[in-house]
């Protein structure tokens, strides 16, 4: 009787190391991988576009970056405005980082070293090599399930979440909450096409 009792205590056992098992810098890795294949690929621009937003949608956590991009206008909006923005701001964080990976030519990426911060988030430190430079970026990441999502992208020590804040800020500083969506309905609405600069 007692064996059989230990049964679901292994299975806790054995669930929760599988999940220390994956680190933020596997699952980054994994994921860049996958996108340095995507980006030296023989598709088209737009094939590369659509498999690197479906790749990014499963390791980008753009929620948490479009609440902190709005900062202190985030509360200003309805919780249907909010629901839309979030909705939007997807497709534009998207759209603006994949296009910056389709810049390099053929990328390579190293992996500098991973650290621990607090709430138990990681530190990923990676550098972009391409033939003729190469480039620094930080990726802030969250455990979700077996997995991580991004929350901060750092290129070169530029926050891509705090320059889109500055914009926002700016923004919505000379335009309502309705006049700022309906500009990112334009711009990321479903079948618009490439962004435009903000």
């Amino acid at each position: 009787m007692r064996a059989l009792q230990l049964g679901p205590v292994l299975g806790l056992l054995f669930t929760a190391q599988s999940v220390a098992a994956v680190s933020a810098t596997d699952c980054t890795r994994a994921t860049l991988q996958e996108a340095s294949a995507i980006v030296s690929s023989d598709r088209t621009h737009n094939q590369k576009l659509a498999a690197l937003s479906a790749l990014f949608r499963k390791f980008l956590d753009t929620d948490t970056m479009g609440r902190a991009v709005l900062g202190r206008h985030w509360s200003n909006l309805t919780p249907s405005q909010q629901k839309e923005f979030l909705v939007l701001f997807r497709e534009l964080f998207e759209r603006t980082y994949v296009k910056k990976l389709l810049l390099f030519e053929n990328p390579r990426f190293a992996y500098v070293g991973e650290t621990a911060l607090e709430g138990g988030e990681s530190r990923v430190d990676t550098k972009i090599i391409t033939p003729r430079d190469e480039f620094a970026v930080v990726y802030v990441l969250r455990p979700e399930g077996q997995s991580w999502l991004a929350t901060a992208i750092m290129v070169e020590d530029v926050s891509l979440t705090a320059n889109l804040a500055a914009q926002f800020d700016r923004m919505l500083s000379r335009m309502s909450v309705e006049d700022t969506l309906d500009l990112l309905r334009r711009k990321y609405g479903r079948g618009t096409g490439e962004e435009k600069q903000l």
